[in-house]
């Protein structure tokens, strides 16, 4: 997932154009930055996406938390019956989100909270500026950190007291990957200690590309039914650490906790690492390369393949897919001649589909136990915890037929196919909200010529969540503080027919809106 980092807000539509945070402040005036000036050093954006500013390319960090909404159900039937329907005009709380930097490392090698004194500062200074809550990362390699089952919350109990005694609501995002590639290698927070020295010994549990590399930021959907962490898999891990979380934090769900993301992939959200930033091997507007080169991805695709009848379709990833930094043009795999081994072609179709649907197996697999662990908490306590999955939102040569970045990243989607269907089909059957960012994009802001179109992307998520019934979220890419960006969030929440997106958030150093 993407780390946190930034004040979000949250509001409904309201006639008029304008928006309003509890207090009744304008966010066109920015009233939290000037109020939060001060306090910037603790609470501060990053975005994750490569996004224009006055036609320059900046790179940031960004983040995810939300507003409590729906319940975690099953079906889609059920998840329907149990939204929680707000007014139109109804004024929605404003977020905060804790900076990257929060947690860290002390000399023995265990996590602390960084500056807790200046925090608890920063907390009551946020209460009285109006915010409503503060969004956190819930990090695997903090909380089982040192040895298998052994959970460790003292760090997050004492977090949690501070921010429930300062009057705040809490977002939680479930972090099951690691962030040390923002830090250079050099600080950040690493996958388990465990799980690492599996990893040195047995590499094939991260992400591989064609070259071999390896990416251990997140361990490959390849070992999630395969028990190779202390007789565990990697399913089976992801489960444990929910349902320690719920058990030892039930008293704060629904009053206090109104929001849980699950992690699924690199940077939490649901997608292949194929745009890896930080070392070296990608740069926007690369297409990036396809992530399944580890033992048991191969293994899965070799069988996969006999089964079909084509063996030979099982041994390789797509030969003529370009690299990480090309350009669709002159890539035969994205330029679409069905003669040749293209997207288009027999073995493409084959391939993708698989690839894919790998991906879409994974998060099934993850909500499925994630919707079981808070329906059971929700039954029992009556109490509403929103369930969210993030998405990547890849723009970038979103406007050829192929979509070559968003196939790499696990997308099947392209001109003649809609790739974000499945995935909102799974949130939907277990009453799921979607999460995705470029809510301040415009099409206009981004170079001609890498033919990005976040609000394509935007609509056509927009049009399957109505198809499947389900809650839209997004943030904005990067920091946001003029008219235009402003408009552009509300252009893209506010249909043209004067409809509204079940909820649109937007996560920046100022504006998070729920429309």
């Amino acid at each position: 997932m993407a780390e946190i980092g930034g004040i979000g807000c949250g509001c409904r539509g309201v006639p008029g154009g304008n928006f309003f945070h509890p207090g009744g402040f304008s966010l066109k005036s920015c009233f939290l930055e000037q109020r939060t000036r001060r306090n910037r050093s603790f609470f501060r954006n990053v975005s994750m996406i490569p996004s224009f500013k006055r036609g320059r390319l900046t790179t940031k960090w960004s983040s995810v938390a939300g507003n409590s909404r729906i319940f975690s159900m099953d079906a889609r039937e059920k998840a329907r019956s149990f939204v929680l329907v707000s007014s139109k005009h109804k004024k929605v709380p404003v977020f905060v989100m804790m900076p990257i930097d929060t947690f860290g490392i002390d000399a023995s090698g265990c996590p602390i909270i960084k500056r807790l004194k200046a925090l608890t500062v920063s907390l009551k200074a946020l209460k009285l500026a109006g915010v409503h809550g503060v969004a956190v990362e819930v990090w695997w390699g903090i909380v089982e950190r040192f040895c298998p089952l052994e959970f460790k919350w003292s760090l997050y109990e004492e977090l949690f007291r501070l921010i429930s005694e300062a009057g705040l609501k809490l977002h939680i995002a479930l972090c099951f990957h690691s962030n040390m590639h923002l830090f250079g290698g050099k600080g950040g927070i690493s996958l388990p200690l465990w799980i690492r020295e599996i990893g040195d010994v047995n590499k094939d549990i991260y992400y591989r590309d064609k070259n071999g590399f390896s990416n251990n930021d997140y361990l490959t959907l390849g070992v999630d039914q395969l028990p190779l962490f202390a007789g565990r898999t990697a399913v089976q891990c992801y489960e444990d650490f929910m349902l320690s979380f719920s058990t030892t934090f039930e008293p704060y769900f629904g009053n206090v906790i109104e929001e849980i993301s699950i992690g699924l992939g690199p940077s939490g959200e649901l997608r292949y690492p194929a745009h890896p930033s930080g070392d070296g091997r990608w740069k926007f507007p690369g297409i990036g390369e396809f992530q399944c080169h580890d033992k048991y991805m191969m293994e899965d695709l070799m069988a996969v393949a006999s089964q079909e009848g084509k063996p030979q379709w099982g041994s390789r990833d797509p030969p003529n897919a370009g690299c990480y930094n090309s350009i669709p043009s002159g890539v035969p795999f994205f330029e679409g001649h069905e003669s040749q081994d293209s997207f288009l072609s027999d073995y493409g179709r084959f391939f993708l589909e698989w690839y894919s649907g790998k991906l879409i197996c994974h998060a099934d697999a993850i909500l499925a136990k994630a919707a079981d662990v808070l329906r059971r908490r929700q039954e029992e306590e009556k109490r509403s915890v929103m369930l969210v999955a993030k998405i990547g939102g890849i723009y970038w040569w979103y406007k050829t037929s192929s979509h070559p970045a968003e196939l790499t990243a696990g997308y099947y989607n392209t001109a003649l196919r809609d790739g974000y269907d499945p995935v909102a089909s799974v949130l939907s059957r277990h009453g799921a909200a979607l999460h995705i960012p470029c809510l301040d994009m415009a099409d206009s802001e981004t170079p001609e010529k890498y033919l990005c179109s976040p609000e394509g992307l935007l609509k056509q998520i927009h049009d399957v969540s109505k198809k499947r019934t389900i809650q839209v979220t997004g943030r904005n890419t990067s920091e946001r503080f003029d008219e235009m960006g402003l408009r552009q969030i509300r252009e893209n929440c506010v249909q043209p027919n004067g409809e509204t997106a079940d909820e649109c958030r937007c996560i920046s150093s100022s504006h998070w809106f729920a429309l």
